[in-house]
């Protein structure tokens, strides 16, 4: 009389604990999709929040479940507190020097992002340099800060270092000898940054990709174009490469003019009335300049524009010129030609 009671209390037991189960997977699916979604709208206070409400949940529903199945918390926290009091007693020491080792490298880290944060803020000749050297001097200090504070608190408890940097050391040696690629991108990174090759924000052309600087590390350099495509590359691999932010841009505008007109006129007449293009447009630094005939073409006579612009806005500049010298050109009645082939017949 007493198998079917025992049966259907496991019953009740097992399908309370599916219940809780299954209704844990569906709010931490919510949870996941909610964050996923308003990832971007959502404070970062709120998310935190939100992290700690569900594992209280979770925790809240397992306990549920052991209790449905009357497991013993007394003697387990019982135990616990008995185990986990004698550990303390015993290991206060390292303890608290273990935490205090990884608060001083956490406030280390902590006060040289603060003090490398403002490199490069201001406006200077040498803003990208800094902001290049505060970037790798920032990520240098974290790897060598935690693993110093790896190494002292493995001291604390008891653990000889001193076979362990031996054995670093060694196996060090062996990485290298087979990570040869490794080393030959850390080197040239290496040269990159300390000699200047490019900087952060500065505009460069590899291997036919032509983009912003975005990031450089020892081992990989991050360039994005103006579509926001980014290119990975080790820095190993960059073996040529051209460097657009090394000096001023130049604007250059080609048009044509007819054979008949008056080649010294047009050039006087642009030149004086060019001048307003520097009113239009504030990255203009020098006055624009028409310097001349670059080219006797089949069918007009070729001339040549140009304006210095600071580096890399020189690309809207081109456009309101072309605009301003065709405006100019139609006031005065000036012939842009047309293609046109003269054939001739022998009488």
């Amino acid at each position: 009389m007493q198998m079917p009671i025992l049966s259907n209390a496991l019953l009740i037991n097992t399908g309370f604990s599916l219940g809780i189960i299954i209704l844990l997977i569906i709010l931490f699916l919510i949870e996941s999709r909610l964050i996923k979604k308003h990832e971007d709208h959502l404070t970062k206070l709120f998310i935190i929040t939100l992290y700690i409400v569900s594992f209280l949940v979770m925790t809240a529903g397992l306990l549920l479940i052991l209790w449905i199945w009357s497991f013993d918390y007394s003697a387990l926290i019982q135990d616990f507190q008995n185990n986990t009091l004698a550990y303390i007693e015993a290991s206060l020491g390292r303890l608290v020097g273990s935490i205090l080792v990884f608060f001083i490298g956490m406030m280390i880290t902590r006060i040289a992002k603060i003090a490398l944060k403002k490199v490069g803020v201001r406006p200077s000749s040498t803003q990208k340099r800094k902001k290049t050297m505060a970037k790798v001097t920032l990520s240098i200090i974290r790897y060598a800060v935690g693993l110093v504070s790896i190494l002292i608190i493995l001291a604390i408890w008891g653990v000889n270092v001193v076979p362990a940097l031996a054995g670093l050391g060694i196996m060090g040696l062996v990485i290298g000898l087979g990570a040869q690629k490794f080393i030959n991108d850390l080197i040239a990174g290496f040269f990159i940054i300390f000699e200047q090759h490019f900087d952060v924000g500065d505009t460069v052309e590899v291997k036919g990709f032509k983009g912003q600087v975005s990031d450089i590390g020892l081992k990989t350099t991050r360039i994005r174009n103006w579509k926001g495509d980014v290119m990975i590359l080790s820095n190993g691999e960059i073996t040529n490469i051209i460097n657009y932010s090394k000096n001023q841009s130049v604007a250059v505008v080609d048009f044509g003019i007819a054979y008949e007109t008056d080649v010294q006129s047009v050039l006087d007449i642009l030149n004086k009335e060019l001048l307003i293009l520097k009113q239009q447009f504030p990255q203009i630094i020098e006055d624009p300049t028409v310097i001349g005939v670059t080219g006797l073409d089949a069918s007009q006579v070729t001339l040549r524009a140009i304006v210095k612009t600071r580096n890399e806005e020189h690309y809207a500049v081109e456009r309101g010129m072309r605009k301003l010298i065709k405006e100019i050109l139609n006031a005065h009645e000036i012939e842009i030609p047309f293609p046109q082939v003269v054939v001739s017949q022998k009488q």
